[in-house]
């Protein structure tokens, strides 16, 4: 398929992450027993997630430039499924060796690994601008 015929789907697919990477990132840093079971006790812990928010942010901040910027479309494709793999793998990973997590994690690691499956899809099907 042609950049221009996919070229929605190719921006979906990245503003669909951003929309749920963003507003995570926040909530890690800032909130994190809000959402989810996580209450950071020390300074290094809260240091940890607000690197967390920062590392989510800039990517977030790539795969936006992605979405805008025709020649960012690949690279920004190709970190978002890196990124999501990462992250569904890892949760999935954890849930063979530590167990069941809150709704929360499962749902978030089903959406990760279904968006970097949609991901590659993408890569595989459309002809990306060099």
């Amino acid at each position: 398929m042609s950049y221009k015929k996919q070229n929605i789907s190719c921006k979906i697919h990245l503003i669909i992450s951003v929309l749920i990477v963003v507003p995570v990132a926040f909530l890690y840093a800032f909130f994190p027993d809000a959402q989810f079971e996580l209450f950071p006790k020390t300074i290094d812990e809260h240091n940890f997630y607000k690197a967390v928010m920062g590392l989510y942010l800039g990517f977030s901040a790539l795969w936006i430039l992605g979405v805008f910027k025709a020649n960012y479309l690949k690279t920004a494709l190709i970190t978002n499924v890196i990124f999501m793999l990462g992250l569904g793998s890892g949760r999935v990973l954890s849930m063979l060796i530590d167990g069941t997590p809150t709704s929360g994690y499962i749902f978030g690691a089903v959406a990760e690994i279904g968006l970097a499956i949609y991901g590659i899809w993408v890569l595989k099907t459309v002809k990306l601008q060099p």
